[in-house]
C-alpha cells in the first residue's frame, strides 16, 4: 500500500485584524517533506497513523510537508497558494499512489478562497484521478462544504472537544481508506444541515453521552463512521454551520436516515449543550467564596485558538481592582513585555506595561510594579500527546497574582503552562485560563470547579453579536426557527 500524506491548516477568524502570513506557519509549526517530528501533532493524525503502518502493515509512505498556523485572520493568498502547491508538487512526484491521507483543519480561509480545504482536495483529486481513495481528517470546528465532501471519499472529524483524540481519528481514517483501497468497503455518505451556529463541548452533558452513543454505533450494521461538524462561528463564509455526516458501507438510505436523526437530536439539545456563561464579577465571586480547592475560570472571549490576540486585560484588571490574591492567569501574549522581563532577570521588581495592545477588544494595558519570578527560553506546554511552543515565557507576580507572559501566541492547553514556569496551582484559589474548552482535559484534574465567563473580547459567546453578511440563512440563533 503506497500512501501519500501531508497536512496544511489554520482556523481562520474572518473578523480578526491579524493576517496569517508565512511566518505565522513557520513560527507555530512547519515541517518540510519527510521531516515531521517523532511525535504526533495536531492536524497530522493521518500522517502519524500512516507512519505506524510502515512496520505493522508494510505500507510505503511518502510524507509531504506539514504546516499549521495559530488561528488568526485571513491567510495571505500567496502564502496559501505556496503551501498548497508545495504539497501538490510532492504528490505529483510520488505518483502513482494507492491512497491519500490528508490532515487539514477545515476552517481555513485565504484571500480569494472561502474553502481552502475544498480547493486543495479538489486539486488532489484531479492529480490522482477518480479511483484512488482520498481520506481527510478535520477539526470539528470546520465548514463541511459541498466541494470538500465531493472531492474526498471519507472525511472524519475529531469527536472530542477538547480535541484529545486527533491521533485516534487519524488511525480510524487510515483503516477505512485502506479497506476501501482493498475493495473491502464502499463508503457512501449522507449529510444533514442542522441550520444552526453553536458550540458543543464534549466535557459535559448532554454532548458527552451523545458522542459516546455515536462511537458505539460505528463499526456495526454497516455504519463506518459518524462525524459532527460543530462549525467555527467566527468565520463569515457561506457554508458555515453545524452539520452531521454519516458514512455507511454502500447503504445510502441508512446513512441519510441516521444523519437526519442525529442532526435533529442536536437541534433539540441546542439550548443545553453549552455551559452557562457568567460575568467577570459573578465568576470571581464564586472563586473568592470557595474556602478550599481551586476554581478554574475560562476566558473564551480572548482565546488565541479562535483567532483572538490573547492579550486582553479585562479579567486581570478586575482581579487587581478587587485585590484578589493567591490567583494565577495566563497566557497573555506580549513579546515586548517578555523581552523586558528577560532583560530585567529573575527576582527583579520593576514597573512594567503589558497586555492590551492589539485592538480595542484587548482593553487598556496594565501598568504595575511586577516581580519576575521565572524565565524560560523556548517554553512549552502539552496538549494530549502534542507539544505546543510558547516561545520565550516569563512568570511575573502582580500584587499576589501569578501571570504567564508568552512570546508565541497560543491558548491555555495544559497545566504545565503554569507549572513549567514555577507556579504551583495547588496554592492558587483562582486560575484564569484564556481558552474556550481545550484547557479542560488537563485543568479539570486540578479544579474543584470549572466556570466560564463571557468577558469582553473579540470572541463573544453570543453569536448574534457577530456582523455576519455572507453566511447562508436562515440559521439559529440568528433566526429563531430556521425550519419554518
Amino acid at each position: 500500500m503506497k500512501c501519500f500524506t501531508a497536512s496544511l491548516g489554520t482556523e481562520t477568524n474572518t473578523f480578526s485584524p491579524m493576517l496569517t502570513s508565512r511566518a505565522s506557519f513557520e513560527e507555530h509549526f512547519y515541517a518540510p517533506a519527510g521531516q515531521h517530528p517523532d511525535r504526533p501533532t495536531l492536524c497530522t493524525g493521518p500522517l502519524w497513523a500512516a507512519r505506524q503502518r510502515v512496520k505493522s502493515k508494510g505500507w510505503q509512505v511518502v510524507e509531504g510537508s506539514c504546516s499549521f498556523a495559530q488561528p488568526a485572520g485571513n491567510t495571505v493568498r500567496k502564502v496559501y497558494e505556496e503551501l498548497r502547491d508545495e504539497i501538490l508538487d510532492q504528490l505529483r512526484a510520488a505518483m502513482p499512489v494507492d491512497i491519500v491521507l490528508m490532515g487539514l483543519h477545515g476552517a481555513m480561509v485565504a484571500d480569494g478562497y472561502d474553502d481552502c480545504e475544498g480547493d486543495i482536495l479538489s486539486r488532489i483529486r484531479a492529480i490522482v484521478g477518480p479511483d484512488v481513495p482520498i481520506g481527510c481528517e478535520l477539526d470539528p470546528h470546520c465548514h463541511l462544504t459541498q466541494q470538500r465532501l465531493a472531492a474526498a471519499d471519507v472525511i472524519i472529524c475529531y469527536k472530542e472537544f477538547p480535541h484529545t483524540d486527533f491521533v485516534e481519528r487519524g488511525e480510524e481514517l487510515a483503516d477505512i481508506i485502506e479497506a476501501m483501497a482493498l475493495k473491502k468497503v464502499k463508503p457512501v455518505k449522507a449529510v444533514f444541515d442542522c441550520r444552526m451556529i453553536n458550540s458543543f463541548p464534549t466535557s459535559r452533558q448532554p454532548m458527552r453521552g451523545f458522542v459516546d452513543r455515536i462511537m458505539a454505533m460505528e463499526g456495526k450494521d454497516g455504519i463506518l463512521t459518524i462525524s459532527i461538524a460543530h462549525c467555527f462561528p467566527y468565520a463569515d463564509v457561506p457554508e458555515m454551520g453545524t452539520k452531521v455526516v454519516v458514512y455507511t458501507d454502500n447503504q445510502p438510505e441508512k446513512a441519510a436516515k441516521l444523519a437526519e436523526q442525529l442532526g435533529r437530536e442536536l437541534w433539540d439539545m441546542r439550548n443545553d449543550v453549552r455551559p452557562p456563561f457568567l460575568t467577570i464579577d459573578e465568576a470571581l465571586d464564586k472563586g473568592v467564596a470557595r474556602n478550599q480547592g481551586t476554581v478554574v475560570i475560562a476566558d473564551p472571549a480572548d482565546n488565541a485558538g479562535g483567532g483572538a490576540a490573547s492579550d486582553s486585560t479585562f479579567m486581570l484588571r478586575r482581579m487587581i481592582e478587587r485585590k484578589i490574591t493567591g490567583a494565577a492567569l495566563g497566557p497573555i501574549w506580549d513579546p515586548i513585555a517578555v523581552r523586558m522581563c528577560f532583560n530585567a532577570g529573575e527576582g527583579t521588581r520593576f514597573a512594567l506595561r503589558f497586555g492590551g495592545k492589539i485592538a480595542p477588544t484587548s482593553g487598556d494595558p496594565i501598568d504595575a510594579m511586577v516581580t519576575v519570578t521565572k524565565l524560560v527560553p523556548d517554553a512549552t506546554q502539552t496538549f494530549g500527546r502534542a507539544l505546543a511552543h510558547l516561545g520565550d515565557a516569563a512568570a511575573i507576580d502582580v500584587d499576589g497574582i501569578a501571570v504567564v507572559l508568552i512570546s508565541n501566541r497560543t491558548q491555555a492547553l495544559g497545566t504545565d503552562l503554569f507549572t513549567n514556569l514555577g507556579i504551583d496551582l495547588g496554592q492558587r484559589r483562582i486560575v484564569v485560563v484564556k481558552s474556550t474548552n481545550h484547557f479542560f482535559a488537563s485543568f479539570s484534574k486540578v479544579a474543584e470547579e470549572v466556570l466560564y465567563t463571557d468577558a469582553p473580547g473579540p470572541l463573544p459567546r453570543d453569536f448574534t453579536q457577530l456582523p455576519y453578511t455572507r453566511i447562508q440563512r436562515p440559521k439559529w440563533p440568528l433566526d429563531e426557527n430556521p425550519w419554518a
